[in-house]
Protein backbone atom coordinates (compact mmCIF):
# COMPACT_ATOMS: atom_id res chain seq x y z
CA UNK A 1 0.00 0.00 0.00
CA UNK A 2 0.93 3.37 -0.56
CA UNK A 3 2.00 6.11 2.49
CA UNK A 4 -0.16 8.72 0.10
CA UNK A 5 -2.67 10.48 1.97
CA UNK A 6 -6.16 9.79 -0.26
CA UNK A 7 -9.31 11.14 -0.82
CA UNK A 8 -11.99 9.25 -1.07
CA UNK A 9 -15.65 9.92 -1.93
CA UNK A 10 -18.53 7.84 -1.69
CA UNK A 11 -21.88 8.30 -2.91
CA UNK A 12 -25.21 7.07 -1.00
CA UNK A 13 -28.08 5.83 -3.08
CA UNK A 14 -26.79 2.72 -4.68
CA UNK A 15 -24.00 2.69 -3.35
CA UNK A 16 -23.52 2.32 0.46
CA UNK A 17 -27.11 1.79 0.81
CA UNK A 18 -29.78 0.12 -1.21
CA UNK A 19 -33.34 1.69 -0.34
CA UNK A 20 -34.92 0.05 -3.26
CA UNK A 21 -34.52 -3.22 -0.75
CA UNK A 22 -34.73 -1.38 2.39
CA UNK A 23 -31.22 -1.20 3.04
CA UNK A 24 -31.17 2.30 4.86
CA UNK A 25 -28.28 1.25 6.80
CA UNK A 26 -24.45 1.07 5.88
CA UNK A 27 -23.85 -2.78 5.94
CA UNK A 28 -21.51 -3.40 8.66
CA UNK A 29 -18.49 -5.09 6.74
CA UNK A 30 -18.68 -1.77 4.16
CA UNK A 31 -18.41 0.63 7.52
CA UNK A 32 -15.45 -1.64 8.87
CA UNK A 33 -13.78 -0.69 5.39
CA UNK A 34 -14.35 2.39 5.61
CA UNK A 35 -13.06 2.22 9.19
CA UNK A 36 -9.62 0.94 7.71
CA UNK A 37 -9.40 3.61 4.74
CA UNK A 38 -9.28 6.47 8.10
CA UNK A 39 -7.08 4.03 10.49
CA UNK A 40 -4.44 4.15 7.12
CA UNK A 41 -4.68 7.92 7.41
CA UNK A 42 -7.08 8.89 4.25
CA UNK A 43 -9.68 10.60 4.05
CA UNK A 44 -13.35 9.84 3.32
CA UNK A 45 -16.08 11.68 2.42
CA UNK A 46 -19.74 11.03 1.50
CA UNK A 47 -20.82 12.52 -2.20
CA UNK A 48 -24.62 13.04 -2.54
CA UNK A 49 -27.39 14.84 -3.84
CA UNK A 50 -28.90 14.54 -0.69
CA UNK A 51 -28.96 17.70 1.75
CA UNK A 52 -27.24 16.92 5.06
CA UNK A 53 -31.07 17.43 6.05
CA UNK A 54 -31.46 13.42 4.70
CA UNK A 55 -28.58 11.92 5.98
CA UNK A 56 -29.04 9.53 8.87
CA UNK A 57 -26.46 9.40 12.24
CA UNK A 58 -24.26 6.67 10.73
CA UNK A 59 -23.93 9.35 7.21
CA UNK A 60 -22.61 12.61 9.43
CA UNK A 61 -20.73 10.22 11.69
CA UNK A 62 -17.28 12.12 12.25
CA UNK A 63 -15.49 8.32 12.73
CA UNK A 64 -16.83 7.40 9.62
CA UNK A 65 -16.41 10.45 7.06
CA UNK A 66 -14.36 13.73 7.24
CA UNK A 67 -16.76 15.56 5.58
CA UNK A 68 -19.74 15.70 2.89
CA UNK A 69 -20.10 16.73 -0.78
CA UNK A 70 -23.89 17.26 -0.55
CA UNK A 71 -26.48 18.79 -3.18
CA UNK A 72 -24.77 17.38 -6.18
CA UNK A 73 -21.75 19.99 -5.12
CA UNK A 74 -23.65 23.08 -3.99
CA UNK A 75 -22.70 22.39 0.09
CA UNK A 76 -18.96 20.95 0.58
CA UNK A 77 -18.47 20.78 4.71
CA UNK A 78 -14.85 19.00 6.16
CA UNK A 79 -15.26 18.51 9.39
CA UNK A 80 -18.52 19.87 9.92
CA UNK A 81 -17.57 23.67 8.67
CA UNK A 82 -19.19 24.60 5.18
CA UNK A 83 -15.58 25.23 2.89
CA UNK A 84 -18.20 26.01 0.01
CA UNK A 85 -21.74 26.65 -1.11
CA UNK A 86 -23.30 27.81 -4.44
CA UNK A 87 -27.02 28.94 -3.89
CA UNK A 88 -29.65 29.52 -6.71
CA UNK A 89 -30.75 33.34 -6.96
CA UNK A 90 -33.42 33.89 -4.99
CA UNK A 91 -35.68 35.05 -7.66
CA UNK A 92 -35.03 32.04 -9.74
CA UNK A 93 -36.24 29.95 -7.22
CA UNK A 94 -39.44 32.05 -6.34
CA UNK A 95 -40.93 31.60 -10.01
CA UNK A 96 -39.87 27.95 -9.93
CA UNK A 97 -42.15 27.26 -6.68
CA UNK A 98 -44.95 29.57 -8.10
CA UNK A 99 -45.09 27.84 -11.40
CA UNK A 100 -44.74 24.32 -9.17
CA UNK A 101 -47.97 25.67 -7.22
CA UNK A 102 -49.70 26.90 -10.25
CA UNK A 103 -49.18 22.99 -11.45
CA UNK A 104 -50.16 20.94 -8.58
CA UNK A 105 -46.45 19.98 -8.02
CA UNK A 106 -45.30 19.45 -4.51
CA UNK A 107 -41.94 20.63 -3.46
CA UNK A 108 -38.95 20.98 -1.10
CA UNK A 109 -36.45 23.44 -0.77
CA UNK A 110 -32.59 22.06 0.07
CA UNK A 111 -30.65 24.34 2.14
CA UNK A 112 -27.95 23.68 4.85
CA UNK A 113 -28.47 22.29 7.75
CA UNK A 114 -32.37 22.45 7.36
CA UNK A 115 -34.88 21.66 4.14
CA UNK A 116 -38.14 23.40 3.84
CA UNK A 117 -41.47 21.78 2.96
CA UNK A 118 -45.03 22.67 3.06
CA UNK A 119 -46.65 20.92 6.26
CA UNK A 120 -49.57 19.98 3.38
CA UNK A 121 -47.54 18.25 0.64
CA UNK A 122 -47.72 15.00 2.24
CA UNK A 123 -46.93 12.52 -1.02
CA UNK A 124 -42.96 13.89 -0.68
CA UNK A 125 -42.91 13.29 3.10
CA UNK A 126 -44.52 10.31 2.78
CA UNK A 127 -41.00 9.49 0.19
CA UNK A 128 -38.59 10.20 2.71
CA UNK A 129 -40.66 8.63 5.52
CA UNK A 130 -40.54 5.96 3.52
CA UNK A 131 -36.78 5.22 3.16
CA UNK A 132 -36.15 6.37 6.73
CA UNK A 133 -35.55 9.60 6.36
CA UNK A 134 -36.07 11.29 9.98
CA UNK A 135 -38.15 14.88 9.80
CA UNK A 136 -35.91 16.70 12.38
CA UNK A 137 -33.85 18.79 10.20
CA UNK A 138 -37.20 19.51 7.91
CA UNK A 139 -38.76 23.29 8.78
CA UNK A 140 -42.95 22.77 7.80
CA UNK A 141 -43.49 26.67 8.37
CA UNK A 142 -41.96 28.78 6.82
CA UNK A 143 -42.49 32.43 5.12
CA UNK A 144 -43.77 32.29 2.07
CA UNK A 145 -42.24 35.16 0.29
CA UNK A 146 -38.93 33.08 1.25
CA UNK A 147 -36.87 36.37 2.51
CA UNK A 148 -33.73 36.23 3.56
CA UNK A 149 -33.57 32.07 2.66
CA UNK A 150 -30.06 30.28 0.99
CA UNK A 151 -31.60 27.28 -1.47
CA UNK A 152 -28.98 25.50 -2.95
CA UNK A 153 -31.44 22.99 -4.44
CA UNK A 154 -34.97 21.67 -5.46
CA UNK A 155 -36.35 18.74 -5.78
CA UNK A 156 -40.27 18.08 -7.34
CA UNK A 157 -42.61 15.54 -7.50
CA UNK A 158 -45.77 15.26 -9.58
CA UNK A 159 -48.52 13.16 -9.67
CA UNK A 160 -48.00 13.13 -13.81
CA UNK A 161 -45.32 12.14 -15.45
CA UNK A 162 -43.32 15.14 -16.43
CA UNK A 163 -45.42 17.14 -14.41
CA UNK A 164 -47.20 17.79 -17.67
CA UNK A 165 -44.55 19.81 -19.08
CA UNK A 166 -43.01 21.86 -16.30
CA UNK A 167 -40.05 20.08 -15.80
CA UNK A 168 -38.49 20.29 -19.37
CA UNK A 169 -39.77 24.06 -19.05
CA UNK A 170 -37.55 24.43 -15.44
CA UNK A 171 -34.70 22.43 -17.02
CA UNK A 172 -34.37 24.98 -19.68
CA UNK A 173 -34.06 27.98 -17.62
CA UNK A 174 -30.66 29.32 -18.21
CA UNK A 175 -27.74 28.62 -15.07
CA UNK A 176 -30.01 25.37 -14.10
CA UNK A 177 -29.42 21.86 -14.39
CA UNK A 178 -30.68 18.42 -12.77
CA UNK A 179 -31.87 15.42 -13.22
CA UNK A 180 -35.42 13.96 -14.09
CA UNK A 181 -36.67 10.44 -12.37
CA UNK A 182 -36.05 7.89 -15.40
CA UNK A 183 -38.46 5.08 -13.89
CA UNK A 184 -41.76 6.98 -13.34
CA UNK A 185 -40.59 10.35 -14.56
CA UNK A 186 -42.55 12.02 -11.92
CA UNK A 187 -39.39 13.29 -9.83
CA UNK A 188 -37.10 15.75 -10.56
CA UNK A 189 -34.19 17.81 -9.26
CA UNK A 190 -32.89 21.17 -10.27
CA UNK A 191 -30.12 22.95 -8.88
CA UNK A 192 -27.47 25.49 -10.01
CA UNK A 193 -25.64 24.35 -13.92
CA UNK A 194 -22.59 25.45 -12.15
CA UNK A 195 -21.87 23.14 -9.42
CA UNK A 196 -21.81 18.63 -9.50
CA UNK A 197 -20.54 16.05 -7.41
CA UNK A 198 -16.94 16.90 -9.56
CA UNK A 199 -16.93 20.59 -8.41
CA UNK A 200 -17.25 19.90 -4.78
CA UNK A 201 -14.87 17.22 -5.04
CA UNK A 202 -12.47 20.01 -6.66
CA UNK A 203 -13.57 22.32 -3.70
CA UNK A 204 -12.46 19.41 -1.07
CA UNK A 205 -9.30 18.43 -2.63
CA UNK A 206 -7.90 21.65 -2.56
CA UNK A 207 -9.20 22.38 0.78
CA UNK A 208 -6.98 19.35 2.34
CA UNK A 209 -4.10 19.87 -0.07
CA UNK A 210 -4.50 16.79 -2.05
CA UNK A 211 -4.01 16.46 -5.91
CA UNK A 212 -7.01 14.47 -7.82
CA UNK A 213 -4.54 11.54 -8.75
CA UNK A 214 -4.94 10.97 -5.05
CA UNK A 215 -8.68 10.43 -4.75
CA UNK A 216 -10.97 7.80 -5.90
CA UNK A 217 -14.67 7.72 -6.23
CA UNK A 218 -17.39 5.04 -5.43
CA UNK A 219 -21.01 5.00 -7.14
CA UNK A 220 -23.40 4.06 -9.40
CA UNK A 221 -25.78 6.33 -10.46
CA UNK A 222 -25.83 10.04 -13.84
CA UNK A 223 -25.08 12.43 -11.39
CA UNK A 224 -21.71 10.33 -10.59
CA UNK A 225 -20.63 10.74 -14.47
CA UNK A 226 -18.47 13.77 -13.67
CA UNK A 227 -17.17 13.15 -10.09
CA UNK A 228 -15.76 9.92 -12.23
CA UNK A 229 -13.65 12.33 -14.62
CA UNK A 230 -12.65 14.20 -11.35
CA UNK A 231 -10.80 11.65 -9.64
CA UNK A 232 -7.57 9.41 -9.56
CA UNK A 233 -9.58 6.35 -9.68
CA UNK A 234 -13.51 5.41 -10.38
CA UNK A 235 -15.02 2.51 -8.77
CA UNK A 236 -18.69 1.92 -10.40
CA UNK A 237 -21.06 -0.64 -8.24
CA UNK A 238 -22.06 -3.52 -10.23
CA UNK A 239 -25.73 -2.34 -10.60
CA UNK A 240 -24.81 0.54 -12.24
CA UNK A 241 -25.75 1.56 -15.85
CA UNK A 242 -23.31 1.14 -18.41
CA UNK A 243 -23.08 4.92 -19.28
CA UNK A 244 -21.28 4.94 -15.98
CA UNK A 245 -19.38 1.70 -16.11
CA UNK A 246 -17.60 3.12 -19.68
CA UNK A 247 -16.04 5.55 -16.79
CA UNK A 248 -14.57 2.79 -14.69
CA UNK A 249 -11.43 2.25 -13.70
CA UNK A 250 -12.87 -0.92 -12.04
CA UNK A 251 -16.14 -2.54 -11.86
CA UNK A 252 -17.23 -3.79 -8.48
CA UNK A 253 -19.78 -6.01 -6.96
CA UNK A 254 -23.16 -4.66 -6.45
CA UNK A 255 -24.06 -2.85 -3.53
CA UNK A 256 -26.40 -5.93 -2.49
CA UNK A 257 -22.77 -7.49 -2.42
CA UNK A 258 -20.94 -5.12 0.22
CA UNK A 259 -19.16 -3.60 -3.43
CA UNK A 260 -17.08 -0.72 -1.97
CA UNK A 261 -15.81 -2.94 0.89
CA UNK A 262 -14.17 -5.21 -1.87
CA UNK A 263 -13.08 -1.85 -3.46
CA UNK A 264 -11.47 -0.52 -0.33
CA UNK A 265 -9.70 -3.59 0.69
CA UNK A 266 -8.80 -4.43 -3.44
CA UNK A 267 -8.09 -1.36 -5.09
CA UNK A 268 -7.09 1.12 -2.03
CA UNK A 269 -5.45 -0.89 0.88
CA UNK A 270 -5.00 -3.45 -1.75
CA UNK A 271 -4.81 -5.98 0.89
CA UNK A 272 -6.31 -8.69 -1.05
Amino acid sequence: MTDKRKAIFFDIDGTLINIHRQQTHISAPVKDAIRALRKAGHHTFIASGRPYAYLSEEMRDPDLFDGHVLMNGAIVLVEGQVIFRQDLPLATVQKMIAAAEQNQVEYILESHPAVYLKEEYKALEKVYTSIDIRLDHFVREYDPSLAGMQIGKIEFLSETPHAGGLFHELLAWPGLTGLIDPTLLKYMEIYSADVSKATGIERALEHLGIPAADSCAFGDGLNDLEMMDAVGTSLVMGNAGNELKAKADFVLPSVDEDGVAEGIYRHILQVI
